[in-house]
């Protein structure tokens, strides 16, 4: 009788763990493709928000909104980092900066474009209950003056994903949800 009730109290115990753990837990298969298909949703909504800000063509007020909303994608503190084919040296910028030395840059036309993303990494689970990924993309630039182009690559570049659960107030009801937010964006390779 001790002995069953004994294995009755250790079932108990470590049921009562692992739906706790389950419930305060990571995100499972059915939310994975969810923040998958967001975060994807997230990189190429910055992809096009580079382009709008790097065209000569885009009023300096539109450029500046553009910022603002491609400023939303990002964890605070993240960074950019950008290459050249003529330097071996990867400089970082933060990323209000980068749009706007984006919007500086001394050519007639500016053309960026990616392709090729897709996961690198699988989701692993930080101290603070958020998750990191990494997503890579190529990037090819192209900065142009006059009808020439006069400086172009590809670079292969590394973006950090961050997955956190949040809560939301719907109807009087608390809903919690996945959210990504993109981090640093790191240059692997430059061609």
């Amino acid at each position: 009788m001790i002995n069953k009730s004994i294995f009755i109290f250790i079932f108990i115990l470590f049921a009562g763990s692992f739906f706790e753990a389950n419930a305060q837990g990571g995100p499972d298969d059915d939310n994975l493709e969810a923040i998958d298909s967001l975060a994807l949703e997230k990189i190429r909504d910055l992809s096009k928000y580079i382009s709008i800000i790097g065209s000569k063509a885009t009023p300096f007020s539109e450029a500046n909104r553009v910022i603002d909303r491609a400023l939303e994608l990002f964890a605070e503190g993240s960074e950019v980092g950008v290459s050249s084919v003529n330097s071996d040296e990867t400089m970082y910028y933060a990323i209000k900066e980068y749009f706007g030395r984006l919007m500086a840059l001394n050519y007639d036309q500016v053309n960026i474009t990616w392709f090729d993303i897709q996961y690198i990494s699988d989701l692993q689970p930080l101290p603070n209950g958020e998750y990191v990924g990494v997503i890579t993309i190529y990037q090819k630039f192209e900065g142009v003056s006059g009808d020439n182009i006069v400086y172009k690559d590809t670079t292969k570049k590394d973006i950090t994903v961050y997955v956190k659960k949040k809560e939301t107030q719907i109807g009087g009801d608390i809903v919690s949800f996945w959210d990504v937010l993109l981090g640093d964006i790191m240059v692997s390779e430059t061609m």
